[in-house]
């Protein structure tokens, strides 16, 4: 029987994806990349808000209705379980974020023709521990791949149902990683990209310190690989010893994924995130690294933000000038600490803040983009088209978040080469240049 897969959600989803997938792979099921050659589908969920949610159940129905028996993974029946099963009894079966080792199993017993008791594999209490010594079975193969050092979370941010979801904070040993990564440039993998609830805190549970900064050196002595980039960053966790080795290591990208959520002080503490001047994180990160790019993400309209608190983050977005910047309107999530909070905002309110705030980043990012005409950057190759133009990244861009370069050139190119690039023209999020010879 051949099975598919559908992956909903972040980067980590993927890689949990790709490890299920490698899973099957490696006890020989037949596995496709195209849902309507299988007759069993795997549908890996997101539950991080109400919008993700809504896109996975409705890729479960649509599978549903097209006759494929279906497995449901991942966040949404670990947050839903027996009422998930419940509003869509076709399902064939369930398994947790912690259980997806037992994928093998549980897709054995769907296809039983024996069997026809559905199987729930939902650990209560979630606890995720990296599945080690399982060679992925890639989706998306290119310049770049996600490796995923860590997985839970212990903040409790007041608007976040993920500690709920995946458990504890569980570093992965700093050799498997090394490993992992060097097997994936001996593949042709140019750049990885590092992912966690939070990169900063890797280590500290197994080695009872902060340990990024002796990973990144660990993998910058990988001979074939060209790009690190860190995400997740959080910013109580931004240490000297970090920075510098950013500064140093020629393989990391002068890129940080830092996430504050806010610049008001109050509304911090209501968020259960640290409150410290940010503005002086910033200048710090920037005295270090002169030439790094910065993506950070905002909520608007999180319970009992007032106009005045809003144009605070607006003063503080203007006045700090990320390369990159997200801006999300707050989602009320159930079991959540901000659920049952007073003051709530409006949708309208929220969207209003929404626009003005990605309006601003919007002249910035033009603004930024406009200061690298002129520049030369090295950037990797991710695709190219039939009449000649070459898709790269810089190393100020992440994959699929950021903006891209456009090169149209007669000259061949293979996905994952460095490129000199002399920017000649940009707009709001894109450059346009030339290679030079």
């Amino acid at each position: 029987m051949k099975i598919a897969l559908v992956n909903h959600g972040c980067a980590k989803n993927l890689v949990d994806s790709e490890l299920m997938l490698g899973l099957l792979a490696q006890k020989g099921h037949e596995i496709t990349l195209n849902e309507d050659e299988a007759q069993l589908v795997i549908v890996n969920t997101c539950s991080f808000i109400h919008d993700a949610e809504k896109e996975s159940v409705q890729s479960i129905l649509k599978l549903i209705q097209d006759g494929k028996k279906v497995i449901v993974t991942g966040c949404l029946p670990q947050k839903h379980n027996e009422d998930l099963k419940e509003a869509i009894p076709e399902i064939a079966a369930m398994v947790g974020t912690s259980n997806i080792r037992e994928i093998v199993n549980v897709v054995d017993k769907v296809i039983d023709e024996k069997n026809e008791e559905y199987i729930s594999c939902v650990s209560e209490k979630p606890e995720y521990i990296y599945p080690e010594n399982v060679e992925r079975q890639q989706i998306t193969m290119g310049a770049s791949t996600y490796v995923k050092i860590a997985d839970g979370c212990n903040y409790h941010c007041g608007y976040c149902i993920i500690p709920n979801l995946r458990g504890i904070y569980h570093s992965r040993p700093i050799e498997n990683i090394v490993d992992e990564v060097k097997s994936l440039a001996q593949k042709g993998v140019a750049e990885i990209v590092l992912i966690a609830q939070d990169t900063t805190s890797y280590g500290i549970d197994l080695y009872k310190k902060q340990m990024l900064p002796t990973l990144l050196k660990e993998l910058n002595k990988i001979e074939e690989l060209s790009w690190i980039r860190i995400m997740y960053a959080y910013p109580s966790q931004i240490s000297d010893e970090l920075l510098d080795v950013m500064a140093n290591c020629e393989k990391i990208v002068k890129y940080l994924d830092l996430p504050l959520q806010h610049s008001d002080k109050t509304i911090l503490e209501n968020m259960r995130r640290p409150v410290f001047d940010y503005e002086e994180l910033i200048r710090k990160i920037r005295s270090k690294i002169p030439e790094i790019a910065i993506r950070t993400a905002f909520i608007v309209g999180y319970p009992g933000e007032t106009d005045e608190q809003f144009e605070h983050l607006y003063n503080f977005v203007r006045k700090m000038r990320f390369e990159k910047m997200g801006v999300f309107e707050y989602s009320r999530e159930k079991n959540t600490a901000s659920y049952s909070m007073k003051d709530q905002v409006s949708a309208s309110v929220k969207h209003e803040r929404y626009k003005k705030l990605m309006a601003l980043q919007q002249e910035i990012s033009y603004e930024i983009n406009q200061s690298r005409i002129g520049q030369i950057l090295p950037c990797i190759v991710e695709s190219f088209t039939d009449d000649g133009i070459v898709i790269l990244r810089s190393q100020y861009d992440a994959p699929e978040i950021d903006g891209l370069v456009y090169v149209k050139t007669d000259k061949p190119v293979v996905p994952g080469d460095i490129e000199q690039v002399k920017i000649e023209k940009a707009d709001e999020y894109d450059l346009f240049g030339k290679f030079v010879v």
